[in-house]
Formats: C-alpha cells, sequence, structure tokens
C-alpha cells in the first residue's frame, strides 16, 4: 500500500463526476470553467489531487485520436503537473475506455480498480464507486465486458465519428443525465455502502471515498471509519479535502 506524507500545510483534494459534453457543448464549456477554476485556487496548497472518474461523459482512445473539447480542463492538469501538484485519475463507467494518453501526455496515473493508500496516517480506499459490490452482478458481468481488451480492439476499428457518436448517445440514456432527484437508498440496498461493510469484516479502514452516485454524503460507519461520496459537478460542485488530520466534504 502507497504511503503519502502530507507536507506541511499541503492537503489532498478529490473530486469526480465532471461529465464534460452534457448537456450540449455550450453548458459543459461552462461547467468546465468552473472545474478549472477551482482546480486554479486550490493549487497552492495541492500536494495531490484524485479525480475518482466520469471525468467525461463519454471518453474513448484510438491510437492516435482522442474526443475533442475539454481543451482548457486538459490544459489546466497540465499546468498542474507541470508545477510538481500530483495528479491521479480513476476510469468511471462513462470514461473506461483510457489507454495511455494521460499518462504520456500528462503524466498523470489512471486506476481503472480501487486504490488503497496511507495518507499521513489514515488509510483511504477509493475510485469511482460502480460495481463493487458482489451482489451487482449484472452490472460487473457488463463491466468484465466492456473492459475486455477483445471488445475495446474490435470497437476501435469503428470510424472514431461513429464510435463516439454510438458511445455519446449510450451515455445519455442514464437517469443521472435526465436530471431526476437522487436519493441514497437504505444502508442494506446501497451498493457502495455495502462493500464499505464487507471490507470492514476483514480490514480497518479509516476513510472509503467514491464518486459515481451524484448524491454528496459525509457518514459516520463507526467510531474510525468514515464513508465519503462526493456528489457531482453537473449541479452541486462538491468536493472532499483532507489536511492530514480531518476530512470535509465541500461546495464550491
Amino acid at each position: 500500500m502507497e504511503q503519502l506524507e502530507l507536507k506541511a500545510g499541503k492537503k489532498v483534494y478529490f473530486a469526480s463526476d465532471f461529465h464534460f459534453g452534457i448537456p450540449d457543448a455550450a453548458k459543459s464549456r461552462e461547467r468546465e470553467k468552473l472545474v478549472c477554476a477551482w482546480l486554479r485556487e486550490i493549487a497552492h496548497d495541492a500536494q495531490r489531487v484524485y479525480l475518482l472518474g466520469d471525468l467525461f461523459d463519454a471518453w474513448m482512445e484510438y491510437d492516435r485520436v482522442v474526443p475533442k473539447g475539454s481543451i482548457r480542463f486538459l490544459g489546466q492538469l497540465a499546468a498542474m503537473r507541470d508545477a510538481g501538484i500530483e495528479v491521479e485519475v480513476f476510469t468511471g463507467n462513462h470514461d473506461l475506455w483510457m489507454r495511455g494518453y494521460f499518462e504520456e501526455e500528462l503524466q498523470i496515473p489512471v486506476h481503472k480498480d480501487l486504490k488503497e493508500v496511507s495518507i499521513s496516517g489514515k488509510k483511504f480506499v477509493m475510485g469511482h464507486g460502480d460495481g463493487i459490490s458482489p451482489r451487482e452482478k449484472k452490472y460487473r458481468l457488463l463491466k468484465g465486458l466492456l473492459h475486455h481488451p477483445l471488445l475495446q480492439w474490435v470497437y476501435r476499428k469503428l470510424h472514431p465519428d461513429w464510435g463516439l457518436a454510438i458511445a455519446d448517445y449510450f451515455s445519455r440514456l442514464g437517469p443521472k443525465h435526465k436530471y431526476e432527484d437522487l436519493q441514497m437508498k437504505e444502508e442494506g440496498e446501497e451498493y457502495q455502502l455495502q462493500f464499505a461493510a464487507w471490507y470492514l469484516q476483514k480490514q480497518e479502514c479509516d476513510y472509503f471515498v467514491f464518486g459515481h452516485r451524484h448524491i454528496p454524503l459525509y457518514k459516520e460507519l463507526t467510531e474510525k471509519t468514515v464513508f465519503v461520496n462526493l456528489g457531482d459537478w453537473l449541479n452541486l460542485n462538491t468536493y472532499a479535502v483532507f489536511d492530514g488530520k480531518t476530512m470535509s466534504l465541500k461546495k464550491y
């Protein structure tokens, strides 16, 4: 497990679910500018920034092609990396087909699974948060299929205009993009909380941090363990910050 020790005055920031690309170019660009403003604002004390998936509503990488757009966001990430700020990205269910662009162009690690890390002595388990419960059998099967290298190889044989258009069409079918009121389910039915309970049966954890559900939540599971869902930037503009001692869920 990675050990990260925060320097004096430095913090770790967490955000997810920007969904750049929807509902249209103009509104997505305004959201992108807001996210970039937040990133510039936290740059003075950010030692590391974790972006936990669904940064784009549809993202696919070909050998020499990536989706156009979001150039302000990508440029801001490049500027932060050039300034020595650590940035790590997780794939979500909307941008799972990342295959080297962030690593090669931005020197940003991309994680496709959960990550465990100790930050100033506190254990974090983090990821996008989709398909982490064994009870999500159908979704986990679909996720495994979409992650299969052979399927991705076949799909990339489509012209990028076709491949990205198809991905964009299916990405817009989910209820999150219809702006329905989302509610956190009962603890026994909420898959992320089920995972946390299952994990704590085997080992300790100080903080679980996920995205995906678009519902900002700071919940104490035990005297020692806190569960955080980061919410989203479609409507809420929420994020979390850890200063080495405490974790806070905030709104920008």
